[in-house]
């Protein structure tokens, strides 16, 4: 059940009590940045020991030429700027103008990054006023191409890079950081960046563009997250033979050496952010699982390819349920295929498997197993003495290699089908109702399945999912055309809708954890969360699948707009804040008065300049 309503989390109160706050002539003063200002209460001051040009420099202070005349003269930028004092409505028009004059996605994010570096506050209020249009530069596809290119395009460092030199130093490079509080870190360590691979320290374009997504949709201060690479090699022969790559020169820690060297940098990390959310992103299977499943019980932590994407895949199917005039209770009546058996559709699947058995549909989790049909590079999990008993079966491709298949994955073996089915034999056979792909490889899904499932059910849901759009399983044109128009489509990165031969539009929709991630850390961090719960997850997901309305599912539209991701993000983080109380993992006192919803909502990050005064 939901928190009761006149239950609330006093967040201003705890925030003050540690951040030296004083009050002078009517105004709130901070000794240092301000983490939070309470809406009901007078305007807030900033108070800095920064003068003149380091205040410039300083892209969580600077507001470029809306300096008032009053703070140009206490700061002693006078004169360093231009004269005259412009609001920040018309820097956002010369900024947007400077932006639409970029001709491609990367010059856009060349220009957003070094927006970002001298002035966040901007940053953010251009990147919120157009989050529909900038989301896809900021975030996935052009991050991952900015990615590839990173060592080509770096301008100034932003985060910190915990390199293999760094071993037994961990503890003290922690307090380098400029912040005193932390509440989200997003860690990588490169292996698996999208479906691009190993890009080793290049992948810090991820965690910055994820954080950029915390603040601008989840409404976390910029000066409270923390983007991080864990740089313990690279495999990748192109980056290593490159003069500019900018990470370690040699190949990645395996086995016990890297597994000490994450524990050492957590181990650093929670001695100076001992609550802090850290986001594990980006890691390769098997060591996104095994990293999962040892601190999850022991830190606030989460995997946002295993858990996030969960959640959003799940929240799409259940929607499309709806789509097709069923309801979220019908998730055990589904026939799913799932082609990709690494960390990410292993996880998305998992987070199914949990709806099914929470809904209690299903017998066992052992019967909810047998709904989902999971490919890997080699095909079907399959059962090889069926297989083997079938002389007329001319099998394709190298054999499955003997003990390949860790627990996880040996959960989706089919006893009863042969091993290394094609997709085309296992959609034939299963006449599956959701496809779903996770695999990084274009053109996955093939004309002939696609046209096979669409021949067996008039509204066939298709989710090619993963980035960037250049290696989605397929295309939304394809999809659209290969199954008459009829397809309930979604996709990690974002396709434009498709005009029909019969005029209508085919809707696609972004299935994206974007839309997940934000508010679930925001109410992680609101409540304080000692740990991060599957039920966190699961509620996610149906607070999402429920914000469509009738007209707009019927015309195949699954979720909101990309330009309401705020409104997105409050939802779930009032949902998930609530689910952290009745679990009894929130550590942040509540009171009685407001309603929580109102809390979460008024805690969220919204870019204004305020005034800055000068404090030694």
């Amino acid at each position: 059940m939901a928190l009761a309503s006149s239950r609330i989390l006093p967040r201003f109160q705890t925030i003050a009590q540690r951040s030296n706050v004083t009050r002078v002539t009517g105004a709130l003063l901070s000794r240092s940045y301000t983490p939070y200002a309470d809406p009901l209460r007078d305007k807030t001051v900033h108070v800095t020991p920064s003068r003149g040009v380091n205040v410039l420099h300083d892209p969580l202070l600077s507001k470029g030429t809306a300096f008032s005349i009053d703070e140009r003269e206490r700061l002693s930028i006078r004169g360093l700027v231009p004269p005259r004092c412009q609001e920040m409505e018309k820097q956002l028009l010369r900024v947007k103008r400077n932006l639409d004059a970029c001709e491609t996605p990367l010059s856009k994010f060349v220009f957003l990054t070094a927006l970002h570096d001298r002035n966040e506050t901007l940053f953010y209020k251009l990147i919120i006023k157009y989050l529909d249009e900038l989301a896809g530069i900021i975030y996935t596809p052009t991050v991952g191409l900015a990615s590839l290119k990173s060592h080509s395009i770096y301008r100034r460092s932003r985060g910190m890079y915990f390199s293999t030199q760094d071993r037994g130093n961990m503890s003290a490079m922690v307090y380098n950081w400029p912040h005193d509080e932390v509440d989200i870190i997003v860690v990588t360590d490169g292996s698996r960046v999208l479906g691009l691979g190993d890009l080793g320290a290049n992948g810090m374009q991820i965690p910055i563009g994820k954080l950029s997504l915390y603040v601008a949709a989840g409404g976390i201060r910029p000066r409270a997250v923390l983007p991080v690479v864990l740089d313990v090699g690279t495999n990748n022969e192109t980056l290593l033979n490159d003069p500019l790559y900018l990470g370690m020169g040699h190949p990645r820690l395996e086995g016990d050496d890297y597994y000490s060297f994450v524990e050492e940098w957590v181990t650093a990390v929670m001695t100076r952010y001992p609550n802090v959310l850290i986001q594990f992103e980006d890691f390769k299977y098997p060591h996104a699982y095994n990293l999962l499943n040892k601190y999850r019980d022991r830190i606030t932590c989460f995997n946002d390819d295993i858990q996030s994407t969960s959640a959003i895949t799940l929240a799409g199917v259940l929607a499309a349920l709806k789509a097709r005039g069923l309801t979220q209770d019908h998730l055990a009546d589904e026939r799913i295929v799932c082609v990709g058996a690494g960390s990410a559709g292993v996880g998305v699947c998992e987070g199914i498997i949990d709806c099914m058995v929470a809904q209690g549909r299903v017998k066992s989790r052992e019967d909810a197993y047998r709904r989902i049909y999971m490919l890997d590079q080699h095909g079907l999990l399959g059962n090889s003495a069926v297989a083997a008993g079938e002389p007329s079966r001319i099998m394709q491709g190298p054999e499955r290699p003997k003990g390949s298949l860790d627990e996880r994955q040996l959960s989706y073996v089919k006893s009863d089908l042969p091993d290394r089915m094609t997709l085309e034999e296992v959609v034939e056979q299963v006449k599956p109702t959701v496809l779903l792909g996770l695999t990084g490889i274009a053109g996955v899904f093939t004309e002939k399945a696609v046209r096979t499932m669409a021949q067996h059910h008039e509204k066939p849901v298709i989710f090619p999912l993963s980035n960037p759009d250049s290696h989605a399983e397929c295309t939304a044109e394809q999809a659209f055309a290969w199954t008459e128009g009829r397809a309930i489509f979604a996709s990690g990165s974002p396709f434009k809708d498709v005009l029909l031969p019969n005029g209508r539009v085919g809707r696609t929709n972004q299935c994206n954890n974007s839309y997940s991630f934000p508010g679930l850390g925001l109410g992680v961090v609101t409540a304080r969360a000692s740990k991060v719960t599957p039920e966190m997850f699961l509620e996610t997901a149906r607070t999402i699948a429920d914000m469509a309305s009738p007209s707009q599912l019927k015309e195949g539209i699954l979720f909101p707009g990309v330009q309401q991701l705020r409104d997105v993000a409050c939802k779930v983080g009032t949902r998930v804040c609530e689910v952290a109380y009745e679990q009894g993992i929130a550590r942040a006192k509540l009171r009685e008065g407001e309603l929580l919803a109102d809390v979460v909502e008024n805690s969220m990050y919204n870019p204004e300049y305020v005034p800055l005064v000068h404090f030694h």
